[in-house]
C-alpha cells in the first residue's frame, strides 16, 4: 500500500512539475513587454489603414512573431545572466534565477522560438520583414554577449529594437516610412531607455552596479542629460510632423494635427516625472498603471486619429 501510495503521489506531482517550468518559461518571456510589440501598428496607423481585414490579420502575425523573437532573446538573456540575477533584489525572483527553469532548458526554448519565428515569417509575410526579424535577434543577441557592456552602443541597441518594431508593420504592409515618424520614434524611445537606466542608476546606487556593471560607468547626471536631450528632440520631430502642411488642403472641423501636439507634450511631460523620481525603471509599469498618462494617451489617440481621418 506505501508503495502504491508512492507511486501515486509521484504520478501527481510530475504534471504540478511540468506545470510549473512551462509557468517558469511563460514567466521568462516577459508578457508585460509584450504591450511593446503595439508598436508594429503605429505605421498602418499613421497612414490611415489600420482598420482593414488585411491589415488586422497581417499585424496580428507580425505580433506573434516579434513576441516569439523577444521571447527568445530574454530566455537567452535570462539564462546568461542568472548568476547575476540571483544578486540583485528583484531579479533573483526570475524563473531561471530561482531555479524554476533550469539553464539548458531557457537555452533550449530561446534557440528554437529564434530559428522558428524568422523561418516562419519568411514563409508568411514580405521577405524584407523576414530580414528585419533576423537582423533584430543577431543585434538583440550580440546585446546579450557583449553590447550590453559598451557604453552608448547598449542605449543605441535598446532604441534601435524599438524603432524595428514600429518600422516592421510599414514592411509588413508595403507603406512607406516618413522621415518625421523614425524621427520621433527613435528619440521618443531613447527618452524611455535612458530614463529607465537613470532609474536603474538611481536605485542601485547603494548597490555598486552588482547587477550591471555599465551603470557604475554611467553618471546619473549623463543618463538625465540623454533623457532630456531625447525628449526634446523627439518632441521637436513631433512638432515638425504637426507643422507640415504637404500642399494638403485641410477640410477638417479643427487643424488636429496641430492640437495633438499638447497632448503628446503632455505626455512627454508627465512620463518625465517618473523619470525625474528614478522611478521609471519598468515603462511598461509606467505606461499602464498611471491613469494620467492614460488618459492623455487616449487623448492624443483620438486627434491623432482625427487628424489621420481628416474629420
Amino acid at each position: 500500500m506505501t508503495l502504491l501510495r508512492e507511486r501515486s503521489d509521484r504520478g501527481q506531482a510530475a504534471p504540478s512539475s511540468r506545470g510549473g517550468l512551462l509557468i517558469g518559461l511563460l514567466r521568462t518571456a516577459r508578457p508585460k513587454q509584450w504591450v511593446k510589440n503595439v508598436l508594429v501598428a503605429a505605421a498602418p496607423a499613421a497612414a490611415g489603414v489600420l482598420f482593414t481585414a488585411h491589415a488586422l490579420t497581417r499585424l496580428a502575425l507580425v505580433f506573434v512573431l516579434f513576441t516569439a523573437c523577444a521571447a527568445a532573446v530574454y530566455l537567452v538573456n535570462d539564462a546568461r545572466d542568472a548568476e547575476a540575477d540571483r544578486a540583485h533584489p528583484v531579479k533573483c525572483r526570475r524563473p531561471v534565477a530561482a531555479g524554476q527553469v533550469p539553464v539548458p532548458v531557457a537555452y533550449a526554448a530561446g534557440i528554437t522560438l529564434g530559428v522558428l519565428a524568422p523561418a516562419a515569417a519568411a514563409l508568411l509575410c514580405p521577405p524584407e520583414l523576414a530580414a528585419l526579424l533576423a537582423g533584430y535577434l543577431v543585434m538583440q543577441l550580440a546585446y546579450c554577449v557583449s553590447l550590453k557592456h559598451v557604453l552608448v552602443v547598449d542605449l543605441a541597441v535598446v532604441t534601435a529594437g524599438f524603432v524595428m518594431r514600429a518600422t516592421a508593420g510599414g514592411l509588413a504592409l508595403g507603406i512607406p516610412l516618413s522621415r518625421w515618424f523614425l524621427i520621433t520614434t527613435g528619440f521618443g524611445a531613447l527618452f524611455m531607455v535612458a530614463a529607465k537606466r537613470y532609474s536603474e542608476a538611481v536605485q542601485l546606487a547603494g548597490n555598486g552596479g552588482a547587477t550591471r556593471a555599465l551603470l557604475t560607468e554611467y553618471t546619473t547626471g549623463y543618463l538625465r542629460f540623454v533623457w532630456q536631450l531625447a525628449a526634446g528632440v523627439a518632441v521637436l520631430g513631433y512638432c515638425l510632423w504637426a507643422l507640415e502642411e504637404g500642399g494638403v488642403p485641410h477640410t477638417s472641423v479643427l487643424p488636429w494635427r496641430q492640437l495633438s501636439v499638447v497632448a503628446f507634450v503632455l505626455a512627454v511631460l508627465r512620463y518625465a516625472v517618473f523619470a525625474d523620481r528614478g522611478t521609471a525603471g519598468e515603462p511598461e509599469d509606467v505606461v499602464l498603471g498611471d491613469r494620467a498618462l492614460a488618459l492623455i494617451g487616449l487623448v492624443w489617440a483620438a486627434m491623432y486619429a482625427a487628424a489621420v481621418a481628416d474629420w
